[in-house]
């Protein structure tokens, strides 16, 4: 069953999520960030070539050919097929339709109020379905 994490209050998403990238990506896992739109994808693709100068965080579209080997995918279309299903991260509104052949989903949401109400939803639902949940509150 799908683990599931929250973590709420986040400042900045996109900041965010590339320091969660960098930590699961230096410990092997392979995983999919999961945008809402194409602008937000390519604000994701640049936040991630130039997050630090000493980690390398090797990503590609889901589209792309080399998507099977590459550890870090980025989808902004949930009808697409995925080559990894270790760790989802969400940064959209709703819930990712296939989210359950994934062993882990990261659930970011931010401070704006219709992203904590969208953020409840999402709770709400995976709580209901019997999912294990945690939550992490942004520092």
């Amino acid at each position: 069953m799908t683990r599931i994490d929250f973590h709420s209050n986040v400042p900045q998403k996109i900041a965010y999520v590339c320091r969660l990238v960098r930590k699961a990506h230096a410990t092997g896992a392979t995983m999919v960030l999961r945008v809402p739109d194409r602008a937000q994808l390519q604000q994701l693709d640049q936040a991630l070539w130039g997050f630090s100068e000493q980690d390398f965080l090797p990503h590609v579209h889901a589209r792309d050919p080399l998507a099977a080997q590459t550890p870090i995918i980025l989808a902004d279309d949930d009808t697409l097929e995925l080559p990894h299903h270790q760790i989802l991260i969400n940064l959209g509104a709703d819930t990712p339709a296939h989210f359950a052949r994934f062993e882990r989903l990261l659930e970011i949401i931010s401070a704006d109020d219709a992203d904590k109400a969208a953020g409840r939803d999402r709770y709400r639902f995976y709580k209901e379905r019997g999912y294990p949940l945690t939550h992490h509150v942004a520092a």
